[in-house]
């Protein structure tokens, strides 16, 4: 079944972000409200033979969901690459058909039981990507899911492309922040996940983050939203595994200086 997303949603939550902002929500329209993207979910289900009659949620299972865009091969080919890296078998290389993927995760399971028999234990995939916002001029998609083979327990992530549909190609943070300028991003990032966390502008982050020298540090995980640039650290990569994500989002009109001119956010902010 084709999906077409509508704009509705996101000139709601552009207006309710100017609202925040106390700027005018009556705003010129952009081709970015323009749909003109066609894509098709794509599903892969695949369970163990020793499943039976059994739910999926009691025994081995893979299940992979994904958008495939008409016509662009280069970004089907981006997503196909995100999720296969998201599990990586034995021989350390992710595979390039999510199908074969699949197979060989079953596989690894009924290899693992051969070894193990007496174990009562069953694997999981559970890997999807998924449309943010499409259109003519840019395109945000969320990847990640559920993995476990084994282990005191499973790994979850979530990741983003974004796309520039027209240059046929992914947006980087230095396509939005100008040259020279990462260190004020940096700088106003910090402010506003210290606020987040409830620490003063000196507390140290040593104790209870993972930054390398304990200095805070933005990643490259991010995605282009109507109200601002929105970061999220993975479990384990800035606090231990229980500490869940953490989502870190910085608004436009905080960096509204240091954004370059007719990028893929210029029409967010005013």
């Amino acid at each position: 079944m084709k999906n077409i997303a509508t704009p509705a949603l996101f000139a709601f939550m552009l207006g309710f972000a100017a609202c925040q902002f106390g700027t005018d929500t009556k705003k010129e329209k952009h081709d970015i409200f323009t749909d003109t993207l066609v894509y098709n979910y794509q599903k892969i289900h695949e369970r163990a033979p020793d499943c039976g009659e059994k739910a999926d949620s009691a025994c081995t299972v893979v299940n992979i969901n994904y958008p495939v865009f008409k016509n662009m091969p280069m970004l089907n080919d981006t997503i196909v690459k995100k999720i296969a890296q998201l599990v990586i078998m034995d021989d350390n290389r992710p595979d390039k058909n999510l199908t074969v993927m699949a197979k060989k995760f079953i596989q690894s399971y009924l290899d693992y039981k051969k070894k193990e028999p007496s174990r009562d234990m069953f694997y999981t995939m559970d890997s999807y990507a998924k449309v943010l916002m499409q259109d003519s001029a840019l395109i945000t998609l969320e990847y990640g899911g559920f993995n476990y083979q084994g282990g005191a327990h499973g790994s979850t992530f979530t990741g983003f492309i974004n796309w520039n549909p027209k240059a046929g190609k992914k947006i980087m943070l230095n396509d939005i922040i100008a040259d020279g300028k990462y260190p004020e991003l940096t700088k106003v990032a910090e402010g506003i996940f210290r606020k987040d966390e409830k620490l003063s502008d000196t507390s140290s982050l040593a104790r209870d983050y993972f930054f390398k020298d304990n200095k805070f540090a933005l990643n490259d995980n991010f995605s282009l939203t109507p109200i601002g640039l929105r970061f999220v650290y993975n479990p384990y990569e800035i606090k231990p595994f229980a500490a869940g994500q953490t989502e870190l989002i910085i608004p436009y009109p905080s960096i509204k200086n240091i954004l370059r001119p007719n990028s893929a956010v210029s029409q967010y902010v005013k």
